[in-house]
């Protein structure tokens, strides 16, 4: 009696796998991703020197052409221990899990069900017609149903999250890139803000001499009161303008501590006197490469494949939706399987195909192929954007270059002239008006040559950040790559084996200890003192 039944099902299987391999068409459009017309090389050129053939891309720790070994361990440390960087990889975890689930839709889904009772009717019920007061029921049975994707409705949904899979990969390297991008600029304005704070410290000692000998000139009736009210002024404003910029290396130290899993209390950087980088030599290669290295513009362009999938299950829903179903198993009172006339069964198909609806369907269509425009029109955007921002890279770290060796030069002179105006006001030849606007330029050039450097060095940042730093549209995982878990597989279900460049961190607890203290490595300059200062007769001086 069972032989006839799987016959039976098995025949309408066979039929159906029969149409399947041969009616199963994939409706979604051709997808091919935009082929740009782009110039054939960069407007703007960098003060860099040529980079050798061996040297045509970024390194993937890009940092270490700054030669700070403790800016390396920094980004070391925040690469790996980051929170941002690790909830980014996270949600990589979790699109590859939409892929299992979105494939587990191909596959037949079989389920096993079982119950029992125990029923007691009552004994003045009518129409009883002699049963028994207690009886006992069970029952056993299974089900097996199977979709077969004849229009590749389920196979676009797959395709569609393991592209959106491999957005997350792109999304994460951005992540990663901009956490690196972050740090290096802050860690450079610390060394900023460093070099500005040993300047002012530099002068205010100056300054305090100059209030010394103003105060003896006064005494001696060799200069007027005007004199020393503006020596003390100029003092008293310099040690404000000092303690403005110890307040913002705080704040930046603090901003470094996060970034590197670390609380701001527990964490310091030690000072350096001098702004000491080494210009980086960074190859810029062509604008066509770009699309290559940009993590946002790969995860632009996978999102725009998602929505060519999106058009094919619009168009799916046009045709009619087959089901195949199977169930069967035994029930019978008093516990009693053993005999197969308790057995029941039953198998069929069912077909789906909306007939009105109201336009929804042509509606839904319409749908997808503007969000697949609008999403080639974001990518467009987005190769813009990035060409715009090397240019912009570009342009500024030529600019900065050369406005940082005009302003060294100027230090020089502004240095030399506050000595001498300085030795003509202690000869009574010169007014100490011209001393202290002399003293106020070479301030202010030395502080605002550090402010340019800075700029100059955090461009530099900016531009490898723009030129992708180190990163790969090839280090992107494949389509095949994104499937984390097998039909049949029962452990390791905790973590998946990591594919790509994304890393993951298995325990997340070990990251919750913030108590950690700034690398001991000494930072690039650190033992490098700032050029003492022409003191011409002051020196003299007590």
């Amino acid at each position: 009696m069972i032989s006839p039944i799987l016959r039976r099902f098995s025949l309408a299987c066979g039929s159906a796998l029969s149409l399947l391999g041969l009616s199963a068409c994939d409706l979604a459009p051709t997808y091919k991703a935009p082929s740009f017309v782009v110039p054939a090389s960069w407007q703007g050129q960098a003060p860099f020197a040529v980079a050798t053939p061996a040297d045509t891309l970024l390194p993937e720790n890009w940092w270490i052409m700054l030669h700070d070994p403790l800016l390396n361990e920094l980004e070391e440390r925040a690469t790996a221990d980051n929170g941002d960087i690790q909830a980014a990889a996270e949600r990589f975890i979790q699109a590859r899990s939409l892929v299992a689930a979105a494939r587990s839709e191909l596959l037949p889904h079989a389920s096993l069900e079982a119950g029992a009772s125990d029923n007691k009717q009552s004994a003045d019920r009518l129409f009883r017609n002699g049963a028994t007061l207690t009886q006992t029921e069970e029952d056993y049975g299974g089900l097996v149903s199977w979709e077969p994707d004849f229009w590749s409705s389920i196979r676009n949904r797959v395709r569609s999250q393991k592209q959106f899979a491999q957005q997350r990969a792109a999304d994460f390297a951005m992540a990663r890139l901009s956490t690196q991008a972050e740090l290096a600029r802050d860690y450079i304005e610390l060394r900023g803000y460093d070099a500005q704070d040993a300047i002012y410290s530099q002068s205010i000692a100056f300054y305090k001499r100059a209030v010394t000998i103003t105060e003896n000139q006064v005494q001696n009736q060799a200069a007027p009161r005007l004199d020393l009210a503006r020596a003390q002024a100029q003092l008293y404003t310099t040690q404000a303008a000092q303690l403005d910029i110890q307040a913002a290396r705080q704040v930046t130290e603090h901003a470094i501590a996060v970034l590197t899993n670390s609380s701001p209390s527990a964490f310091h950087i030690p000072q350096v006197q001098t702004f000491s980088f080494i210009q980086p030599s960074i190859p810029t290669t062509v604008p066509s490469e770009l699309l290559q290295r940009r993590p946002d513009i790969a995860s632009a362009e996978r999102e725009m494949a998602q929505a060519n999938r999106e058009i094919g299950i619009a168009r799916a829903a046009f045709y009619p939706h087959i089901a195949l179903k199977l169930g069967g198993g035994f029930a019978s009172n008093g516990f009693d399987l053993a005999n197969l006339a308790n057995s029941l069964w039953t198998y069929g198909a069912s077909l789906d195909m909306p007939l009105f609806d109201g336009g929804l369907r042509r509606a839904e269509l319409q749908r997808t192929w503007s969000a697949y425009r609008e999403t080639r029109d974001e990518y467009r955007m987005k190769v813009l954007d990035a060409f715009r921002e090397v240019e912009d890279g570009l342009s500024r770290t030529e600019r900065l270059s050369k406005e940082n060796t005009a302003l060294e030069q100027a230090v020089k002179a502004n240095l030399d002239t506050q000595n001498m105006t300085m030795t003509l006001y202690q000869g009574g030849v010169g007014t100490y008006l011209e001393a202290i606007f002399s003293q106020e330029n070479t301030l202010e050039s030395r502080i605002h040559q550090v402010e340019v450097a800075t700029r100059l060095y955090t461009a530099d940042v900016d531009l490898i950040r723009s030129l992708g730093g180190g990163w790969s549209v090839k280090a992107l995982p494949t389509m095949d790559q994104t499937l984390s878990i097998a039909p049949l597989q029962y452990d390791n279900l905790h973590h998946p084996k990591a594919v790509g460049d994304v890393t993951a961190s298995q325990h997340p607890e070990q990251f919750e200890n913030l108590t950690g203290t700034a690398p001991s490595t000494p930072g690039l300059g650190h033992d490098r003192q700032l050029p003492s200062l022409p003191m011409g007769d002051l020196a003299n001086h007590p």
